[in-house]
This record gives C-alpha cells, structure tokens and sequence, in this order.
C-alpha cells in the first residue's frame, strides 16, 4: 500500500525578514505562519522543527500502539513528547518521552515494544539523529 501526504510553503522576502505560511490539504495547517522569529526566536507561528516534533510523537505512539495489539494488550493512554535539537544547522538529536498505561504488561514487554517502536515508526526511519527515549509504564 502507498500512501501519499502533501504540504506546500510559501515564502516572501529574504530568509530573516521574510515571513512564510504552510498549508496542507487536511485543512490543519491553512497558511500557518512562519518566520525567522518562529524558528529561532519566540514568535507566534510554528516552525519546522516544531512540526517535525509533533510528526514524530504521533508516529511513535501509533506505532507503539501497533506493537502492544500485536503482543495482546490495549492501550489505556500512551502520552509522547517529543523534542527536536536544531543545532549548527542541522538536527542531531531527537529525545522522545513517553508513558504508557496497559493492563497487565509486563516491564520486559513494555522496554521491547518501545524500543522496537522508536526504530521502527517511519518517522524515526527519516533521521540521521541520535534518538533518545525515555520511557516509563504507569
């Protein structure tokens, strides 16, 4: 199965001063603004790294949440947080937080299931960063 996702950007003016706006199909994103002051200052608007955070937070708790089906359990909440370091240009470190609450999972089957899933969510596949996880079964 081939799945096709789309964004476009848009950007006027020189790369400091100039301002941006992201908008996806999905209608989530509809000229959301972007600037220098969102990505490297404290502007209002996202930014890439911001959204980069969110894709793959949301991965992993899918596939997380794959993983423990496959193994016989359900989720009661998975909650994942995940932070992007842009550093000299370049994104170098992810660190992702998360804590899960299953009944009746094991603290082995849990630490297999959430490292299996940071490796393998196709977000985390994308990077050429050192991926941190922090994980804790409730």
């Amino acid at each position: 199965m081939q799945i096709k996702r789309s964004a476009t950007a848009q950007w006027i003016g020189a790369g400091k001063d100039g301002k941006g706006t992201l908008t996806s199909p999905s209608g989530v994103l509809s000229n959301t603004q972007y600037s220098f002051n969102t990505r490297f200052e404290d502007g209002i608007g996202t930014n890439p790294e911001e959204l980069v955070a969110a894709a793959h937070a949301g991965c992993f708790s899918m596939q997380l949440a794959f993983n423990l089906q496959g193994a016989g359990f359900v989720a009661d909440v998975i909650d994942t947080s995940s932070q992007v370091i842009l550093e000299n240009g370049a994104i170098n470190e992810i660190k992702l937080t998360t804590s899960v609450k299953a009944a009746g999972l094991t603290q082995d089957k849990f630490e297999e299931l959430v490292n299996h899933a940071k490796v393998n969510c196709p977000i985390s596949k994308l990077f050429n960063a050192t991926i941190s996880l922090d994980a804790t079964l409730l």
